[in-house]
C-alpha cells in the first residue's frame, strides 16, 4: 500500500514538473531575446542623449533634422532649415545623432 502511494506522489510530481518546464523555458526565451536587448538599447540611447554637444546634427523621432543650438536639463533647442528657425524639443525625442560638430 505504501509503495502505491509513493509511486503516485512521484508520478504527480513528475507531471507537475513537466507542466512547468515549458512555462519556465518561455520566460527564459522571452528574457534573452526581448527584454535583455531592449535594456541594452535603452542604455545606449540614454548615453547618446547625455553626450550631446552644441553643433551636433540630430534626427528626432518625428523625422526633423537639425543642429543642436543649446542644451538644457531635459530639452534641446535645434536649428532647422535654411531660415535657421529654432525648435525646442525634449531629449527623449532625439532618435539619433547624424554627425558631431568635430567632423
Amino acid at each position: 500500500m505504501i509503495s502505491i502511494f509513493a509511486e503516485a506522489t512521484t508520478s504527480s510530481t513528475g507531471q507537475l514538473l513537466m507542466t512547468f518546464i515549458p512555462l519556465v523555458l518561455i520566460f527564459v526565451f522571452f528574457y534573452l531575446l526581448i527584454l535583455r536587448p531592449q535594456k541594452k538599447q535603452e542604455k545606449k540611447d540614454a548615453q547618446m542623449r547625455e553626450n550631446l554637444e552644441v553643433g551636433d546634427e540630430i534626427v528626432t523621432n518625428g523625422g526633423i533634422v537639425g543642429i543642436v543650438f543649446s542644451i538644457k536639463e531635459d530639452t534641446v533647442v535645434i536649428e532647422t532649415g535654411g531660415d535657421r528657425s529654432k525648435i525646442r524639443i525634449k531629449k527623449w525625442a532625439i532618435a539619433k545623432v547624424e554627425s558631431t560638430h568635430d567632423e
